[in-house]
């Protein structure tokens, strides 16, 4: 049968789709932009005759209806892999569950531990071949397909179909159901300015980048700001090797100082497995054959990042107590956003040949309800606190005050290394919990 038979065979309702959802089941959403909308507000309106339906996804970037249709929680129970503001406040509400892992691991643990009743996720218009494009979330998706009893494609014809070096479509036959139907724009995934802190730290890591360096940063004011001080430099054949490919890094290729020519693998190719931004952004990845979408297993992979020469890798966390260790996700017990990929770069960034690993925070913020400055940098990590990256591997730590490599120093050293970095107005009292903790020598500064 020709694939555009089988395409109009397979098409149907989102109605008629939702139905193969049964009691119990497991229900897969997919990855940022391909998690599905038509077939979330069809599913939703299930409600009162479905229970226990268990839902994973993964940074969600437009409203879920799902999740929060069923108060009560008799129906539905969203599950995050890591979670967007969106996600941030279903969980605040009692609706969304934290799945920890390591990014990098995803597609192992569909393949090895995962069972999959029904997937339904968005994907691009079918080709002229009959497959279906990952788009812009290439993570896990084929392996979360491959565990799937029955695949459900919403087609939104504004997804860009994009080049890939691996795993990167699922051909008709393939697909149970197919659902059309009107969609919106896609998410603007925009920053605002970069405040005069991220100013700071941004020119700090910016002068740690090199000619031939090959970047990972994320999204956000600071990895902006970072992309326009790069931009805007001498520098020569910067490589890109990331996670989430965004604005800033479509500035830094529109500037010419991106060219990966120095790359081992992947030479002359952008790499990445997540993709979000504005329209420019979308339009720049829509079959770009210098830009190649792989699985997180490769991106993240620690075989693959200790062959990327010179890896900068930029990301954000929340606190850092005085033995180096490290929050990202958490603020104390509320749960903020996930591991993600942060210690496969961090591991990464050390196995690379001339590779840095940077996690940036301001020095302090501002609590509103104790209606006062706090310090970022803590004496210990509060109780509940998620250890994203514990002290044994903790590399570059960065606030606008510096940067303190703590590879290899004892706990003392490091101490008085991460202090230096702390705001002066907090300095002389977590010398005094150094000293409590027993990490504070008396000949220390």
């Amino acid at each position: 049968m020709a694939f555009t038979d089988l395409y109009r065979q397979k098409l149907t309702s989102a109605e008629s789709a939702v139905a193969a959802v049964k009691s119990g089941d497991w229900v897969d959403f997919g990855s940022m932009l391909l998690m599905p909308e038509i077939l979330d507000r069809a599913l939703a309106a299930r409600k009162d005759e479905l229970s226990n339906v268990k839902i994973r996804g993964l940074l969600a970037y437009r409203p879920l209806i799902t999740p929060s249709a069923d108060p009560t929680g008799k129906a539905f129970s969203y599950n995050s892999w890591f979670m967007s503001s969106i996600e941030r406040k279903l969980s605040d509400q009692g609706f969304c569950h934290l799945i920890p892992m390591s990014y990098r691991n995803k597609p192992d643990i569909y393949r090895r531990y995962l069972d999959i009743d029904v997937a339904m996720l968005q994907l691009p218009p079918m080709d002229n071949k009959g497959y279906f494009n990952f788009s812009v979330a290439n993570c896990s998706t084929a392996a979360m397909l491959s565990k799937s009893k029955k695949i459900i494609v919403e087609v939104n014809e504004n997804l860009p179909p994009v080049c890939f070096g691996a795993e990167g479509q699922i051909h008709v036959s393939e697909v149970d159901m197919i659902v059309e139907g009107d969609h919106d724009r896609l998410p603007q995934v925009v920053t605002g300015p970069a405040s005069e802190t991220e100013m700071k730290i941004a020119q700090l890591i910016a002068e740690q980048v090199e000619d031939g360096s090959n970047l990972q940063i994320g999204v956000g004011s600071l990895p902006a700001q970072i992309g326009e001080i790069l931009a805007g430099s001498n520098l020569k054949d910067l490589g890109i090797h990331t996670e989430l490919i965004g604005p800033s890094f479509l500035k830094l290729a529109k500037s010419g100082v991106v060219t990966n020519k120095r790359k081992k693998l992947d030479q002359g190719i952008s790499v990445w497995t997540l993709c979000a931004g504005d329209d420019e952004t979308y339009d720049w990845v829509r079959n770009n054959p210098e830009l190649n979408s792989y699985p997180v297993d490769y991106t993240n992979g620690l075989h693959v990042l200790a062959q990327t020469d010179k890896l900068i890798t930029v990301n954000n966390c929340v606190e850092a107590d005085l033995f180096g260790q490290i929050c990202s996700e958490s603020s104390g017990t509320r749960q903020i956003s996930g591991s993600g990929g942060q210690l496969d770069f961090l591991q990464g960034s050390f196995l690379s040949k001339g590779g840095k690993s940077f996690i940036c925070m301001s020095s302090t913020f501002f609590d509103k309800r104790e209606n006062r400055f706090k310090s970022r940098i803590v004496p210990t990590l509060p109780n509940g606190s998620t250890v994203t990256d514990p002290r044994s591997v903790a590399f570059y730590l960065v606030t606008e005050w510096g940067i303190a490599n703590l590879m290899g120093k004892s706990l003392w050293e490091r101490a008085e290394a991460i202090i230096s970095i702390a705001h002066p107005d907090f300095r002389d009292s977590l010398i005094q919990d150094a000293e409590s903790l027993g990490i504070w020598r008396k000949s220390n500064r």
